[in-house]
Parts: structure tokens; C-alpha cells; sequence
């Protein structure tokens, strides 16, 4: 709370005050913006070692502006005409009349010109500046991507030995000429060194400067608990390391009319497929990133919260927040740790989702941070029916995103009014988590392991269309049976009937609590309903031997019997309701009894 406050505190401060840099007749050519001091200052700095005139100020918006200048008018058009046609500066760059600049950040200690200034070398007054003040604008739909690398440079000189290093009562003046919040940067590049773990509030108390000193012993300086200003610029290197080999850009998606900076050296551009373009990995680091863009309104923000957490990028895992406007989700398991932020503005949903792999929170937590804090809307908004050209279409994909799928599937039975489910134990063996019908999460509440089954209890009550009625007679030997289960997963919606014979009313070696089936299933049918002629419940179908064991004809399968049944489920406290005999149904009447009391059990990660 205390950071917010002081960079709101800063910012304010900013935007009251006087403009820093109003130049007598002239004018800047202003070639970046930043959102952070110390992006800022890493970039003024590698424009500084190849052009003249490099000058940082600070805006009333809270970013921060590299620039050229001051120069007169004419002088302005020809530096950004020439330099932007050389490469040496962003092709975006625009000349501006420093009324947004208030305070200066480079170069530091001095004062910077407020005078016009002598062309730099290379730039000539007479040459054709053809591009006025206005930047040569992309194309309709283009994804203009600027660069964040230094700029070109000349040959480098040989380097000159090194200067003696500032006092302490230097290091003291130099200090103070620091920011709130670039003392606040400090402190947080201290405890990420391992070396400050208190408030970060921009005050150098006796924690800071003992932190401080630890930092100075360990890096082979003398312990003085002040940092010169060479020595803040190595904590910062070090800081700033764990990006190499990001390519953090700043990338300008208009179609999506999106503007942020994304870590461009492990991702590439792929495809548009709404309501997302999608950014994927170029190299070994396994990197995803969606800008997000849609028109919509809330009904449709909702949609999308609910949707993302289907897909594979989305584990179940980590924390979820939906307001009136926007939304987060995160999710982590052990391959993958994803971020995703969303908000609906003037009838447009925008956002972005990073996908990053997992144990590799130092960078991924600085990538996002960096992510999060140029996020940008712009003019633009993918069209609803774009589609990426020659997509494969699948059911279980959306806008070519794998959705989240279980580690598998069973079917199980109503036996209550309640919603509680009964089913085999293989189908909740090993789950994170459990689901019923149309992903209503479960628990276990009964565990037979030995006969095979288990009941399930729903965490939300629900109100199924049907309950199972076991039947407690004794079955004819050759009699009609029917299988309702699910043997395609939850590809199609309702259950499958499958039509068989009662074999024997005992197992192979003479077992009363089981029956044999000749049937024609599948593994997915395991845990659902087995019927009579009359629509009374024999059991439940059982899952095959284990693997290894013997192998049995085709068609060969076994039910859990009703008495064994009725059994078990009543030392867990549950009671069902049972029947003897009854009338003959027609084949008909059996697939609509399967369709109300089987349900589909799902076990996820």
C-alpha cells in the first residue's frame, strides 16, 4: 500500500508541476516512452553512447521520454528524417514542443539544455526532410514491433581506464538526487539480491543502509552502507540479467488494438483465431502468450471467464477473481504456471494470458510485471468470425486451444434425490479432483475397494431427472440386460444403451456378489447402470481384471450385484431405494430410464 501511495503521490506531484523544459523556440524529437524510471534509464543511456543531445524527462501521464534536442524546427525535421531513415531511432518517433515534460532524469546531475542545440554529427540541415512531424504510420492491420535493443553504434574506442570511484560523501550527494520511487527500485533490487527483506517505501533507514552494506562485503566493496553510483548500476546489471534472452519489445498488434511489450526473444506471432492473438515459442523455453480482444459486454466477459478455465493453459489450480468489469485467473500444476487479465471497456473486452513453465518464477514473475505495466489499449478489435487459415477444427478446441481434458472418464448412477452417485473405485483412484454430470465438483463418500465401487457426493445439492430402483429378484439366467454409460467420454452429451445378456448370476469361481455379462462395451461404460427387462437396477457394471491378469473372451464382463450392493452402500449410513420383480419394458422406455439416472464421472488432475 505504501508503494502505491508514494507513486501516486509522485505522479500527482508531477502533473501540478510547472513543465520542466519548455526550450526557447525549440523543439524535441521525442524517440521512446517507458513506463518504469529504470527501463527508462537503460534506454536513455544506450541512446546516449551513439547520438548527441539524449535528454530524459519525465511526463505528466507518469511514463517516461527519451528524446533529442532541443533543436530549432527545421534542425527537429531533418534529425528525425535522417536518423529514423539511418535505423538509429524508432521508426515512430515524432517531434513534440515539451509541454507533457516535467522532471529531468538524464543526464543526471547536470542541467539539461533548454536552448536549441547544434545538429549532431551525421545530420545535415540541407538534406530533404520529406516526413514532417508526423511518423510514417504502419499499415491498416500491421503488427509494428519497436525495438527495446540498443541502437546502432560506431566502432567502440579502447576503453579508458576507469575512473576513481565516487567518496562517500559523493555517493551521499548523488543519492539524494534520486527519486522516490528510484530509491523504491533500489530497495526492491536488494531484495532481490537476497539482501533487504522489509517495506519497500522509498525511505533509506537503518535496514536499507545495513542492506546496503551486506551487498557492498559480499560484491568486494567497502562496506559504507552508501552505493556510489557506479555501484547501483551494478546491482541493477545483476537485476536486470535474469531478462537476457527475453527480447523484451514493446509490440504494436492493431488488429487486436493491443500495445505492450512482450518477450519477443521466445515468442513469434502465430495466428489470429478469436478472441485471440496468439504468440507462441520459437526455441526451447516452452512460452505462450494471448493478447486478448473482442467486442462484448458483461454477458460476454462471463462467457470468457468461464471458457478460459476449460483450456489446458488453465489448470484448476491458483486463484480466480471476477469483478463487475474485469477479471484474473491464475493457474499452475507441475508443467505450467499461466496468468490471464481481462476488462471490458466501451463495449470491448482486452487482456492478455502469459503461459510460462513452471519453476521458473524469478523470470516469469519480471516478465509479467513488465507485461502488465505497458499494457495499452489502442484503437482496434479482432473481428469475432477471424480464424486462423487452415486451422484444424476439433470439438475439444477452442479457437485452436486444447481444452482441458480429464485423465478419464467413467459413468456412474443417481441413487438419490440428492445427486449422490454410485460408481466403480477406478474412477476416482489418483484424482486431484472429481466431477459429476456437467462438472459439478464431487467427493468420495463411500470407498469399497474390495467389491469395487464408490458412492459420490456432490458439493453443490442437485436435483437429477431420475434415481435408480435396484431390483432385489432374482434374474432369469439368458434375460435381456442394458448398459447405460458413457463409452465416448463427455464428447456426446447423453448416455449410450447398450444391449446384451445376462450370462450367469454368479462369477467364474462361483462368486455370489457378482454376475457375468455377455456384452459388447467399452471402459468408459465401467461404473454405470446394468437393467432388467424391467428397468430395475442388476448393479453396476465393473471395470476389467488389471492388467496382467487373465485375459478374458470378448464379451466376457461382471456387474456388482444388488444384495452386495445394498450391502455396503448401508455400512456407509446411505439407503436406496429397492424393488422385486416388476413388468416388462419396452427397449424404448430402457433408453430413456438410462438417459435420466447414468451420469458421466470425470477425474481430473
Amino acid at each position: 500500500m505504501t508503494r502505491v501511495w508514494s507513486w501516486v503521490t509522485m505522479v500527482l506531484w508531477l502533473a501540478l508541476a510547472a513543465p520542466a523544459a519548455m526550450a526557447q523556440n525549440g523543439v524535441w524529437v521525442q524517440i521512446e516512452a517507458r513506463p518504469t524510471l529504470s527501463g527508462a534509464q537503460e534506454r536513455v543511456r544506450a541512446y546516449a553512447g551513439a547520438i548527441e543531445n539524449v535528454v530524459g524527462y519525465a511526463l505528466a501521464s507518469g511514463w517516461y521520454a527519451v528524446a533529442l534536442g532541443p533543436y530549432a524546427d527545421d534542425d527537429a525535421r531533418a534529425v528525425l528524417s535522417q536518423l529514423r531513415g539511418a535505423g538509429s531511432i524508432p521508426s515512430d518517433s515524432f517531434i513534440v514542443d515539451g509541454g507533457n515534460f516535467r522532471q529531468q532524469f538524464w543526464p543526471v546531475g547536470v542541467g539539461a539544455p533548454t536552448s536549441p542545440q547544434p545538429l549532431p554529427g551525421g545530420v545535415s540541415a540541407n538534406a530533404d526532410a520529406t516526413d514532417g512531424d508526423d511518423p510514417a504510420a504502419p499499415a491498416e492491420g500491421q503488427t509494428v514491433i519497436l525495438p527495446v535493443d540498443e541502437p546502432a553504434a560506431p566502432e567502440p574506442e579502447p576503453e579508458p581506464e576507469p575512473e576513481p570511484d565516487e567518496t562517500v560523501y559523493e555517493a551521499q550527494q548523488s543519492e539524494a538526487q534520486l527519486s522516490r520511487d528510484e530509491k523504491m527500485q533500489l530497495q526492491v533490487a536488494l531484495q532481490w539480491a537476497g539482501f533487504y527483506d522489509s517495506t519497500i517505501d522509498g525511505l533509506f533507514g537503518r535496514g536499507t543502509r545495513t542492506a546496503m552494506g551486506a551487498w557492498q562485503a559480499a560484491n568486494g566493496y567497502e562496506a559504507t552502507g552508501v552505493l556510489t553510483t557506479r555501484q547501483r548500476a551494478a546491482l541493477f546489471d545483476a537485476y536486470n540479467s535474469v531478462l537476457d534472452g527475453m527480447g523484451l519489445r514493446r509490440v504494436t498488434d492493431r488488429r487486436a488494438g493491443i500495445d505492450m511489450i512482450l518477450p519477443m526473444g521466445v515468442v513469434d506471432f502465430a495466428a489470429y483465431d478469436s478472441p485471440f492473438a496468439r504468440y507462441e515459442a520459437t526455441g526451447d523455453l516452452p512460452v505462450t502468450v494471448l493478447l486478448i480482444s473482442q467486442p462484448g459486454d458483461q454477458d460476454r466477459l462471463y462467457g470468457l471467464y468461464e471458457i478460459m478455465q476449460t483450456l489446458e493453459i488453465v489448470p484448476p489450480e491458483g486463484e480466480r477473481q471476477r469483478g463487475a468489469s474485469s477479471f484474473t485467473l491464475e493457474g499452475r500444476n507441475g508443467r505450467i504456471h499461466s496468468y490471464t487479465e481481462a476488462s471490458l471497456e466501451n463495449g470491448e473486452i482486452k487482456g492478455f494470458t502469459l503461459v510460462w513453465p513452471a519453476n521458473d518464477e524469478e523470470r516469469r514473475t519480471r516478465v509479467l510485471n513488465e507485461m502488465r505495466a505497458s499494457f495499452l489499449r489502442i484503437d482496434g478489435v479482432l473481428d469475432p468470425a477471424l480464424a486462423a487459415a487452415g486451422e484444424e477444427q476439433a470439438v475439444d478446441l477452442v479457437s485452436g486451444l486444447a481444452i482441458r481434458q480429464p485423465i478419464r472418464t467413467r459413468s456412474g448412477v443417481f441413487i438419490d434425490g440428492t445427486g449422490r452417485v454410485l460408481t466403480v473405485a477406478g474412477a476416482v483412484a489418483g484424482c486431484g479432483e472429481v466431477t459429476i454430470d456437467d462438472g459439478t465438483e464431487a467427493r468420495v463418500a463411500h470407498l469399497d475397494e474390495a467389491l469395487g465401487i464408490a458412492v459420490l457426493q456432490p458439493v453443490s445439492p442437485m436435483a437429477p431427472i431420475g434415481v435408480a430402483r435396484f431390483q432385489t429378484g432374482v434374474p432369469r439366467i439368458g434375460s435381456e440386460i442394458a448398459v447405460a454409460g458413457y463409452p465416448f467420454g463427455g464428447v456426446i452429451a447423453a448416455p449410450a444403451v447398450t444391449f446384451g445378456t445376462l450370462a450367469d448370476i454368479r462369477g467364474l469361481n462361483g462368486e455370489d456378489e457378482v454376475k457375468r455379462l455377455d456384452i459388447a462395451i467399452s471402459e468408459g461404460d465401467a461404473g454405470g447402470p446394468v437393467f432388467d427387462g424391467s428397468g430395475g437396477v442388476l448393479g453396476v457394471l465393473l471395470e476389467d481384471g488389471p492388467a496382467g491378469g487373465p485375459a478374458l473372451p470378448q464379451g466376457v464382463h461382471f456387474l456388482a450385484d444388488t444384495d452386495a450392493l445394498l450391502a455396503s452402500i448401508g455400512r456407509a449410513g446411505l439407503q436406496v431405494e429397492a424393488v422385486e420383480g416388476g413388468t416388462a419394458v419396452t427397449r424404448e422406455r430402457l433408453t430413456r430410464l438410462g438417459g435420466e439416472v447414468a451420469t458421466l464421472v470425470s477425474c481430473w488432475e
